[in-house]
């Protein structure tokens, strides 16, 4: 039975297997890992993963696609999540010891906040492999005074090591997406990079300094941080946001509640 993708749910189902192979060679699964792959489609990744494990857990929302994987899969080495991957508690699937390992081909209509709903349960994850748009995955990696670097950049590197891998063109998935594709690599600092005091300060600091990109911070701050006491802790208020470093933001935020305003 031929599935047809569905544009609302953002499918593109990978084919290439060459791609596949070095999906799994980055990935590098072993035995006794408990591996969680999103979005597992019509399975390019979920069968060569199942040659390397011998239980996979899987988290589809297309209940055509549930369907097929219960068809060809064993559910003593299968086990099909059928759910929203935007809702789903993967606290549910932590072993008693060791944490997860995330892996997927990420619908790219909602990568970004599914990103977030992952890191808000970063303490049962290990690490997670992604394949997302390349634009995306050059924002998340982004440094310091490059167009790329915004807003996602600071929030994801202040809780992950963000690394990108490899691009992957079009002609990989059926069907084949306007954009290139990326692989890239998360994961969750073991020791955070920099102190941060209170993570909803720090969110409503850097949405407001990347508000508007070609303002300073004294403009994109004001209501926030006084420029007087921006300069007292060593940034020059006449900055953009796309300048400043991640410990300068991390400074900035632990100054709200105590600043003059």
């Amino acid at each position: 039975m031929q599935h047809r993708p569905r544009k609302r749910f953002g499918q593109h189902f990978l084919h290439d297997r060459g791609i596949v192979q070095r999906i799994l060679d980055a990935f590098d699964p072993k035995p006794g890992e408990t591996v969680v792959e999103i979005g597992p489609g019509l399975g390019a990744l979920t069968r060569p993963l199942l040659e390397r494990l011998p239980h996979l857990h899987v988290v589809e929302f297309d209940r055509d696609l549930v369907t097929r994987l219960r068809a060809d899969f064993p559910p003593e080495r299968l086990s099909i999540h059928q759910a929203d991957a935007l809702k789903f508690d993967f606290h549910s699937l932590a072993p008693a010891t060791g944490k997860l390992r995330v892996i997927g081909n990420l619908p790219y209509n909602i990568s970004t906040p599914l990103l977030f709903h992952l890191l808000d349960q970063q303490e049962v994850i290990s690490d997670m492999l992604f394949m997302l748009q390349k634009e995306v995955v050059e924002r998340m990696a982004a440094a310091p005074g490059g167009k790329d670097y915004g807003r996602l950049s600071v929030m994801l590197q202040s809780r992950v090591l963000v690394e990108k891998l490899f691009d992957v063109r079009p002609g990989a998935f059926t069907p084949p997406p306007q954009v290139d594709s990326s692989i890239v690599r998360l994961v969750p600092h073991a020791v955070p990079p920099v102190l941060i005091n209170n993570r909803e300060n720090f969110a409503r600091l850097v949405q407001a300094a990347f508000a508007h990109r070609r303002k300073t911070l004294r403009n994109n701050l004001k209501g926030l941080l006084a420029a007087e006491a921006i300069a007292t802790l060593g940034v020059e208020p006449e900055r953009r946001a796309e300048t400043l470093t991640l410990a300068e933001f991390a400074a900035l935020a632990n100054a709200l509640g105590s600043a003059a305003f």
